[in-house]
């Protein structure tokens, strides 16, 4: 490694079918200091996101564009287009970002100066989710706060906790630690392989630093609905460990602490507007109204800590649904076998721990 390369940064974008986003990643992108390349890996687009990647060379001379061979057996096609972006990179850390991020100006630096002061081999934030449909709203920032139960950013930081865990849209991490990890092609199979190569790195003495991402990084997960329940259905039981009964136990606290409570309110005021129940039926819903208060602001100020507006609370109820649905669907597609499918493909839901 030469001198020149000391804190440089090879930025590798897996991209396939992205011509919504492709643009506003590079731009974004190459504009943060440090960056001494942008490797766009096209992963067989079916669109236009060729040609836009073609067309923004001539703008930003950072920029190479490699195109994915054909998909080898036994491989994910992000982990496949990551691996193949990774072996042409220079740079002494890696920066593994996806194509529907944008990163803010002088993200790069604030987060390479405080990995490169902190001594940390990996770095990845949870980047700010852009909800702008009524169900984003709901699902969206309800699965990241319990994903913050699930992986305490605390915990995964603390050399001591065996805690670890990345998010794919963003990893920051040193090229020789990368490296020794055995790269992607080592978690090549694994549908999460973001978290398969944080417990790799962490296993192996690296030091991890996972962080709420709002104020670097943002993000649209999915546009449609339909891809919003083909992604968590491919995510959230491998993200409780493939533990049937976590999921159910999830799934049935979502019911008692959000579900039941709002069906129990509605139930005693329409019981006192037909002039059924007295002063007990009064004092419950009450009871049930202070409780969904609570609960609600409880979820509102996690919502804070993450990044989100905390008005997205009023979201609470429908979003409760909607991830206990998601949490069955994906137990029910993990527990029969088969297949999930992803970007046009169809990858196996057998366990390749």
């Amino acid at each position: 490694m030469n001198d020149s390369d000391h804190g440089r940064v090879s930025v590798v974008i897996p991209a396939r079918n992205e011509e919504a986003n492709i643009a506003r990643v590079v731009r974004s992108i190459a504009a943060q200091e440090r960056v001494v390349e942008v490797i766009v890996v096209d992963d067989h687009s079916e669109d236009g996101t060729g040609r836009i990647l073609e067309g923004l060379k001539a703008e930003f001379p950072c920029l190479r564009l490699l195109r994915a061979e054909a998909l080898p057996a036994g491989w994910t096609g992000k982990a496949h287009a990551v691996a193949t972006g990774t072996r042409v990179a220079s740079g002494e850390w890696l920066l593994l970002t996806d194509a529907d991020t944008e990163h803010l100006p002088g993200s790069l630096e604030t987060l390479l100066a405080r990995a490169e002061s902190e001594n940390v081999d990996l770095l990845s934030v949870s980047p700010g989710q852009e909800t702008p449909t009524a169900w984003e709203k709901s699902v969206i920032p309800r699965v990241y706060v319990e994903l913050a139960k699930r992986f305490r950013f605390e915990d995964v930081s603390d050399p001591a906790s065996p805690a670890a865990a990345a998010n794919g849209q963003y990893i920051l991490i040193r090229r020789e630690v990368y490296e020794r990890a055995g790269g992607h092609a080592a978690v090549r199979a694994e549908i999460l392989e973001d978290v398969a190569l944080a417990r790799r790195v962490k296993g192996a003495g690296g030091k991890l630093l996972f962080l709420p991402g709002a104020p670097w990084v943002r993000t649209r997960m999915y546009p449609t609905f339909r891809e919003m329940w083909r992604g968590w259905t491919k995510n959230l039981f491998l993200l409780y460990e493939r533990q049937l009964g976590r999921v159910l136990g999830k799934a049935a606290e979502l019911c008692v602490l959000d579900l039941l409570p709002a069906g129990a309110f509605i139930a005693l005021c329409i019981a006192m507007a037909s002039g059924r129940g007295g002063a007990a039926t009064v004092f419950a819903a009450l009871g049930c109204f202070f409780f969904m208060l609570m609960h609600q602001g409880r979820y509102a100020r996690a919502l804070a800590t993450l990044g989100f507006e905390p008005s997205l609370a009023n979201y609470q109820i429908p979003g409760a649904a909607l991830l206990a649905i998601l949490l069955l669907n994906s137990a029910r597609v993990y527990v029969r076998g088969g297949k999930v499918n992803w970007k046009g493909r169809h990858y196996p839901t057998k366990d390749h721990t």
